[in-house]
């Protein structure tokens, strides 16, 4: 399958640098696949097509504010970027503790094998390791219980590429109360209000929770609708682009996810519709229901490598929540063969939908509006 059939124009004002002011008001596009009909809202409407017995199934993964800016013993600045750990925290030989994580650093040639980074008082780290496709293994030592603490003190939140921001001045200056007031704004925003922060494993936030207040998530549970959590670890892979030209030739990323019995048990067990918010929710049900076909009676952890395309079936979803996605991209496949199970039809059908969404003016990606498919 070609992959230019993924491919469609979106004009650059259209990409939402910042979120709505409040999380429920974003825009809502409501697709009903039974009718072919589209309908314009606002996500605060949500409650009005659920039902009694319906069922939430949400990503509940925190985001980490993965993005270190630190320094080089030569002073030359260094942007490191965590993405997930490798081994146990293992204790040093005095107080402080030693971890290793795979990353992204920038400037990578910079940085060979054995180069040092750090941020006085704080940490220092060495490069153990660099991959073909650009990952680096980095060993760190802390002050702190671990690198993780260190992030938690300094780091920025990982915005995706399309969101636009430059909390430090070019000249290396700290940055003024109009970039701390925005970096604050981001920690909180870019994160759903129903994160669990003992689940900090993500590089990057499951972003059609974001729309979510906790008066709207009241209302749903008001009216009989259930909500059950899961956790996949968001893996900077999902805003990789598709790069191969046949969607079949693409190495689709790998993520973990842990889902816990309760939730397992409804996946078989919910009366009504299952409802996943995001396409991270999706792709954990899938490739669960993929390898059992019954609950497992304990947790389950494990890591998806499923890519979903047309012409796909799906085992245990019945509607999707989910924002608008870039090009070429392996979620813009997923939402194309939900549109459609088992046919290739969506592909043409998100198409016009993505016409009617850009010529109403919504606001894409990350912090941009919402879609619900039903």
């Amino acid at each position: 399958m070609n992959t230019d059939l993924f491919d469609y124009s979106l004009p650059e004002r259209l990409i939402a640098q910042q979120p709505v002011a409040r999380r429920d008001e974003s825009r809502l596009l409501v697709v009903n696949r039974k009718d072919h009909s589209v309908a314009h809202r606002f996500f605060r409407d949500l409650p009005e097509y659920l039902g009694r017995g319906d069922c939430l199934f949400r990503n509940n993964a925190a985001v980490i504010p993965a993005r270190l800016h630190a320094y080089r013993p030569s002073s030359g600045q260094v942007e490191c970027l965590l993405l997930r750990p490798i081994t146990p925290l293992i204790p040093a030989a005095d107080s402080s503790t030693k971890d290793e994580w795979w990353c992204l650093l920038r400037p990578g040639k910079k940085l060979p094998v054995g180069a040092t980074f750090g941020i006085k008082d704080l940490f220092s780290a060495t490069v153990l390791e660099k991959t073909d496709d650009g990952l680096v293994r980095v060993s760190f030592v802390t002050q702190e219980r671990d690198i993780l603490s260190v992030a938690n003190q300094v780091g920025e939140m990982p915005l995706p590429p399309y969101i636009e921001r430059n909390y430090r001045k070019e000249n290396g200056d700290l940055e003024d109360s109009e970039d701390r007031a925005q970096k604050h704004f981001d920690r909180e925003r870019y994160q759903t209000v129903y994160a669990n922060r003992a689940r900090q494993v993500a590089a990057a936030a499951p972003t059609a929770g974001l729309h979510f207040t906790p008066e709207l998530l009241e209302k749903l549970s008001a009216k009989g609708i259930a909500s059950v959590d899961l956790t996949l670890h968001v893996g900077l892979g999902t805003f990789r682009p598709i790069m191969t030209e046949t969607i079949e030739d693409h190495p689709i990323h790998r993520e973990l996810y842990e889902i816990n019995s309760s939730t397992q048990n409804a996946l078989f067990n919910t009366t009504g519709r299952r409802i996943a918010i995001g396409t991270t929710s999706v792709r954990t049900i899938e490739d669960f229901l993929h390898k059992h076909p019954a609950p497992l009676g304990r947790d389950c952890l494990d890591e998806a490598a499923l890519f979903i395309y047309p012409p796909r079936e799906f085992r245990g979803v019945d509607a999707l929540v989910t924002n608008f996605h870039q090009p070429r991209s392996t979620l813009l496949c997923l939402v194309s063969a939900f549109l459609c199970p088992g046919s290739t039809d969506g592909i043409a059908w998100l198409k016009e939908i993505y016409a009617e969404a850009i010529s109403r003016e919504y606001r894409f990606f990350s912090y941009g509006d919402s879609m619900l498919i039903c």
